[in-house]
């Protein structure tokens, strides 16, 4: 690549760069391509932390109401599903993580945006519209019939709890939806990113 290529690259992330060498452009490159990547490996890392957090609700809960038939299989069900994106999220972290020092920085780049875009527009990446909503009423009634210290056939028949769980349904799913659309512009803006600087390399 010719020094006024990379430095052309270099000036829609940094409009103030001074004139570098070849070597000093690609290690800048090179650190705000990894810097991109990491917010990636970031919002990996919070949902790992979330469904550890679900997992051990789930696992404590179950716990404490061995008695109800219909909690245990309802928090079985949720902790298999949770389980499995616990797994999916770690093995994601590490295939994006997972670095291989004998490829150029083009290659590596290459690998994580055909992983990226898999992920993000491939052909389960809409998969969380039916997820959402199923997972979000198994949570609400897990959440809420626990705390309300009665069982969980109990707790249906009465009114009030169906209302609450309906009210809650409704504004969990708004807030899920809001927020999952808000995160996934935002990957989808710094996927964009990092196919730009790959189409230059």
């Amino acid at each position: 690549m010719e020094t006024n290529d990379v430095q052309n690259i270099w000036k829609n992330i940094d409009s103030e760069i001074n004139l570098k060498t070849t070597d000093e452009l690609h290690q800048l490159l090179t650190a705000k391509t990894r810097k991109t990547i990491n917010k990636f490996l970031m919002i990996i890392s919070i949902d790992v932390l979330v469904c550890v957090g679900l997992i051990a609700f789930l696992l404590t809960t179950m716990l404490n109401r061995q008695g109800d038939t219909i909690y245990q299989v309802n928090n079985s069900i949720l902790c298999i599903f949770t389980l499995f994106a616990l797994i999916v999220s770690v093995l994601s972290w590490n295939k994006l993580q997972n670095n291989k020092y004998n490829l150029s920085l083009k290659d590596w780049l290459e690998q994580r945006i055909k992983l990226l875009i898999k992920w993000l527009l491939g052909r389960y990446s809409k998969l969380y519209i039916l997820l959402i909503p199923v997972l979000l009423v198994m949570i609400n009634l897990s959440i809420h019939v626990y705390y309300e210290r009665k069982s969980f056939t109990e707790v249906m028949q009465y009114e009030e709890s169906i209302y609450g769980l309906t009210v809650g349904f409704i504004i969990g799913l708004f807030v899920s939806f809001i927020a999952v659309q808000k995160i996934r512009r935002y990957q989808l803006k710094n996927l964009e990113f990092l196919e730009e600087i790959h189409s230059h390399l």
